[in-house]
């Protein structure tokens, strides 16, 4: 056994080939702390100890209740990190001049390039990233298969491309059927070939053709027929073997789950 103490975050990833590498990170509040490597231990028995604690990710200071992943209330409704365009980027509006809250903060993250995609996580969906979030963006979602449509030179663009083609295919992950690896027919080429003729023609000079599929294989022993969701409110204590790790998600041998981006800012001891 060896004793980890620290506050969650997104777990740390990387891509070897095909192969997706996790880490756990442990922060000492607001301070970086320390990277285990998991994949190593996927098949072992894992033990987690929620210490009844919560610091807020944007200002370290203690909180009852999370928002968004890890913030204090105040910092959810006023930090950079949850403003409305993260999850609407189609609302950014940053290269022209304007900001929705912090004008240094969106410039850096907003006024850059951007991808548009198609993943399968289930069914095949569109999203937007960073160029520097590749594959980062792909890995968090769970996706097995990713392929880039367009690049655009901000985030409304891209937001806009997105706006037009989720009408035709999802937006969003079901996280259960991603989980239990439960996947459509629907080829990325053929999704791709059907989608392009709905980008808005003042948006088609982004548009890229022939992008190649990356494919993402995840740590996992073995898939559930059902997930159910764990969260260390209910369930302080979790001991349990680990069998998978996928998208931002611990798998465990009775298909009970753990969401660890959803527990950023939670104080926990972990051991093996």
């Amino acid at each position: 056994m060896s004793m980890h103490l620290g506050n969650i975050r997104k777990m740390k990833t990387a891509l070897e080939g095909e192969e997706v590498q996790y880490g756990m990170v442990l922060n000492n509040n607001l301070e970086k702390g320390e990277v285990i490597s998991l994949n190593e231990h996927v098949g072992e028995k894992i033990y987690i100890e929620f210490q009844h604690q919560i610091n807020c990710v944007v200002t370290g200071e203690k909180i009852k209740k999370a928002f968004g992943e890890g913030m204090s209330y105040d910092a959810f409704m006023n930090s950079p990190m949850a403003v409305e365009s993260i999850i609407r980027p189609e609302l950014s509006r940053i290269h022209e001049g304007i900001a929705l809250r912090d004008e240094e903060w969106e410039r850096r993250n907003h006024l850059q390039p951007h991808y548009v995609y198609l993943s399968k996580t289930s069914g095949v969906k569109v999203g937007v990233t960073r160029s520097t979030q590749v594959p980062f963006r792909w890995i968090d979602q769970g996706a097995v298969e990713a392929m880039i449509i367009a690049e655009t030179p901000y985030r409304q663009a891209a937001g806009l491309i997105e706006v037009a083609l989720k009408d035709y295919v999802a937006d969003k992950t079901s996280w259960q059927k991603m989980l239990k690896n439960d996947l459509n027919d629907l080829s990325l080429d053929e999704a791709r070939d059907y989608l392009l003729d709905y980008v808005p023609e003042e948006l088609e000079e982004f548009v890229k053709y022939r992008e190649p599929i990356q494919h993402l294989h995840f740590p996992v022993l073995n898939y559930p027929e059902k997930v159910k969701s764990m969260k260390l409110d209910s369930t302080p204590i979790i001991e349990k073997k680990l069998t998978g790790i996928k998208g931002q998600y611990l798998m465990f041998e009775d298909g009970t789950v753990m969401n660890i981006r959803s527990h950023s800012g939670y104080l926990v001891k972990v051991d093996f």
